[in-house]
């Protein structure tokens, strides 16, 4: 069940549950999304970085439509951390339902601007947009970025920037970081400047760097108000450390239909336990009415 961001994160903020949105940088890894969403009957957000899109190309856009139209499960292509404007065009050629602009590094004028460029172009085709106010750190090890330094969202500021920009979603900088945290590190949420910015903005709030929080921050941070999280490293880690396993056991192994089933399987086992921590599990059904 394809469906826009706005619509899917809708029936969550009403309903006070989080949709996980899982960066699937391979089709092993979508191909665990889609069984975990089906069989726990949770929706979820397909989501492609830029860097992830060039890697996997235009063709595994459409794998991802015809998995979403088959299912009965609530779903949405998203792109994640478009920098550009013709990033976000690409992303909308070959059925995206959702984009990001994240313009955070820019100013505030210059980041309204193009957030209402781009929902100028992307709502008459009814894709959503989600923009960004503040800005996400980065633990020293992921592909999608960061800033050296976190700056924090201004509650007043964030329902300025929506009302100005007609942005769908907001992404909100509360301390999160993208990237595993390393052991000298330690993650903390701000959640009363969360419950600051749900009180200004009526839009539904999204929480990058999902990955490597505590999950009773996080799990806080779905009753304040969050609607969707994004995870990327937490699946990407658990695929690869169950492939080096297999790679460690048997050195002469080679056939992917030897290989991936189990890294499958330990990718699902972290996918589900996300679903359960956002409250998002057997939701599927909310949207059938």
């Amino acid at each position: 069940m394809l469906m826009n961001m706005k619509e899917l994160l809708s029936v969550a903020q009403e309903n006070k549950f989080a949709v996980p949105a899982f960066n699937i940088g391979s089709g092993q890894i979508l191909k665990a999304v889609i069984e975990s969403a089906n069989e726990k009957q949770s929706p979820v957000i397909l989501a492609l970085h830029p860097d992830e899109l060039s890697f996997l190309e235009d063709s595994f856009v459409a794998s991802c439509i015809e998995e979403a139209n088959k299912s009965n499960v609530p779903m949405v292509i998203h792109l994640d951390h478009g920098s550009t404007f013709e990033q976000v065009l690409r992303a909308i050629r070959v059925g995206f339902t959702s984009v990001m602009i994240d313009a955070s590094h820019l100013s505030f004028e210059e980041n309204i601007e193009i957030c209402k460029k781009v929902v100028e172009i992307s709502h008459p085709l009814n894709v959503s947009v989600e923009g960004e106010l503040g800005t996400i750190g980065n633990a020293g090890n992921s592909a999608e970025g960061g800033a050296d330094e976190i700056i924090y969202t201004d509650p007043a500021k964030a329902k300025e920037f929506v009302e100005r920009t007609g942005i769908d979603t907001l992404a909100v900088a509360i301390g999160t970081k993208h990237g595993i945290y390393p052991s000298d590190m330690k993650p903390e949420l701000k959640l009363d400047l969360l419950e600051e910015i749900r009180k200004e903005v009526a839009a539904p709030l999204v929480l990058h760097g999902g990955s490597s929080n505590p999950d009773d921050e996080i799990a806080k941070s779905v009753t304040l108000g969050i609607s969707k999280i994004n995870i990327s490293s937490d699946i990407k880690a658990a695929f690869y450390k169950k492939a080096r396993e297999i790679f460690d056991r048997d050195k002469n192994i080679f056939e992917p239909n030897a290989i991936y089933p189990e890294c499958i399987e330990a990718t699902k086992e972290v996918i589900e336990f996300k679903m359960n921590l956002f409250n998002s599990i057997d939701k599927a059904k909310l949207y059938c009415k």
